[in-house]
C-alpha cells in the first residue's frame, strides 16, 4: 500500500510565486532546523538535534466559552463580503528549499514533499474574516499506539476474511486536526403526548381462541429543563461523517487555548461547515436527544408524542481542532479507510467482509432455533 500523495509543490520561479500567502515555521534555538511537536514530551522537538522548546501558551490555560447569538450576529455582518471564507488556493514558498507547495481547499498545515519541512497558513485560524479557533487537543497517542491499537481492532473483526486478519493493515497513518464546533444550551421543554400501557384479552373460542394484546391511553403532559454540554459537530465536509462520529467521546476537557505550535508536523485543516449551519447540526441533536428524554418521562410501553416545545437559551460555542489519525488502505482491490481519535485511541473503520463466515452464522442460527423449536414441540 503506498502513502497518500502530499499536495503537490512546484519548484519556485519567482518572487511572485509566494506573494499569495505567508507561511510560519518554528526553528529550533539550538541548530536551525525547524521543530515539530512532539507528542510524548507535550512540546516542540527538533527532530535532528533533539533539543526540546517549550510551547509559549500555558497548557493549563483554559478554554472559555463565547455568545452563540454575538458571534452569529457578527458574522451575519460580514456576509456577502468576499473574503477568506472563499476557500480556493494558497502558495507559500518552503524556506528550507525554495519550493513552491499549494495549500488547496481548507488544508492549513502541512509539510513541503521535497524536504519535509513542516509548514502552516500564517493566521488563517485567527483571520478577522473567519471565526477564531479557541482551543486545541494536542495529539495524546503517538502513531506507534495508534498502530498496535488498529492491529487489536482487526482482530476483533469476527467477520472480516482469515487473510485479512492474518496480514492485517498496511499504510501509513496521517495526523490530522480536524475542525470541531461545540455548543451549549439550556433548555426548557414542554411536552403534551398520551401513554399506552399494554394488557391482553381472550377472544374466540376453540380453535380460533386466541391472546390479543390492547392498549390503555393515558393523557401526559410535562415541563422540564435540561442543560447540554459540549455538543459536538465535525466542522468540515468530505470526511467519512458516520466513522469521525462514531470516535465520541472527545476528552475536550483537554483542550487547551489555541496554539499553532501544537499544530507544528501535522496537518491541519479549517472549517468549511459554517457557525450557524454548525449550531443547526447541534441544534438537531439536541431536539433528538429531548425526545428520547420526553418519550422516558411519559413512560407506559408506548408514547404518542403530539408535541414538544423546546426553549434555547445561555446558547454559547467553541471552536475547537482535535486530533485525529487516518489511514487508507486497499484489500482485493478496494479501497477503505480508518480513523483513530488521537486523544483517546478510539477505532473506527471500514474492513472486508467474509460472506461464507456470515452465511455459516446464519446457517448456525437457524440450526439452534430449530433444535429450540422442535425441543419445545
Amino acid at each position: 500500500m503506498t502513502d497518500q500523495p502530499p499536495p503537490t509543490p512546484t519548484p519556485a520561479t519567482s518572487a511572485a510565486a509566494t506573494e499569495s500567502a505567508a507561511a510560519r515555521v518554528f526553528p529550533c534555538e539550538r541548530c536551525g532546523a525547524d521543530v515539530t511537536f512532539h507528542i510524548g514530551a507535550q512540546s516542540l522537538k527538533c527532530p535532528y538535534c533533539g533539543h526540546l522548546k517549550p510551547l509559549d501558551s500555558d497548557p493549563a490555560e483554559s478554554v472559555s466559552e463565547q455568545s452563540l447569538l454575538e458571534a452569529l450576529n457578527r458574522v451575519a455582518k460580514q456576509r456577502g463580503e468576499k473574503h477568506s471564507e472563499d476557500k480556493g488556493s494558497s502558495e507559500v514558498c518552503c524556506g528550507s528549499c525554495g519550493a513552491t507547495v499549494r495549500f488547496t481547499g481548507t488544508l492549513t498545515s502541512t509539510e513541503c514533499a521535497y524536504c519535509g519541512v513542516p509548514l502552516q497558513l500564517d493566521a488563517v485560524h485567527d483571520a478577522p474574516d473567519r471565526v477564531p479557533v479557541d482551543g486545541v487537543l494536542a495529539f495524546k497517542i503517538d502513531r506507534e499506539t495508534a498502530r498496535k491499537n488498529l492491529a487489536a481492532w482487526v482482530r476483533s473483526r469476527w467477520f472480516a476474511p482469515n487473510a485479512f486478519k492474518a496480514r492485517g493493515v498496511q499504510g501509513r497513518f496521517n495526523g490530522i486536526y480536524l475542525p470541531y464546533w461545540t455548543f451549549d444550551a439550556l433548555t426548557v421543554t414542554h411536552y403534551v403526548g398520551q401513554r399506552g400501557e399494554h394488557y391482553t384479552v381472550t377472544v374466540g373460542s376453540g380453535k380460533n381462541k386466541r391472546t390479543v394484546v390492547k392498549t390503555r391511553w393515558y393523557p401526559a403532559s410535562g415541563t422540564f429543563q435540561r442543560f447540554f454540554d459540549d455538543v459536538l459537530v465535525v466542522a468540515a465536509t468530505g470526511l467519512p461523517k458516520k466513522r469521525v462520529d462514531a470516535l465520541e467521546p472527545w476528552p475536550v476537557e483537554k483542550c487547551v487555548s489555541f496554539n499553532q505550535q501544537i499544530l507544528a508536523g501535522f496537518l491541519a485543516r479549517t472549517y468549511d461547515v459554517s457557525l450557524e449551519d454548525g449550531f443547526n447540526a447541534g441544534k438537531s441533536r439536541m431536539d433528538e436527544a429531548l425526545d428520547v428524554e420526553v418519550r422516558r418521562r411519559i413512560g407506559g410501553d408506548t408514547q404518542i408524542v403530539a408535541s414538544i416545545n423546546s426553549r434555547y437559551d445561555a446558547l454559547t460555542y467553541k471552536h475547537l481542532l482535535l486530533p485525529v489519525w487516518m489511514l487508507a488502505y486497499r484489500y482485493g482491490e478496494k479501497p477503505y479507510q480508518v480513523v483513530v481519535n488521537a486523544g483517546t485511541g478510539e477505532v473506527q473503520g471500514d474492513r472486508p467482509y467474509s460472506w461464507l463466515k456470515i452465511a455459516l452464522a446464519v446457517i448456525g442460527v437457524g440450526a439452534v432455533a430449530a433444535a429450540v423449536g422442535f425441543g419445545l414441540s
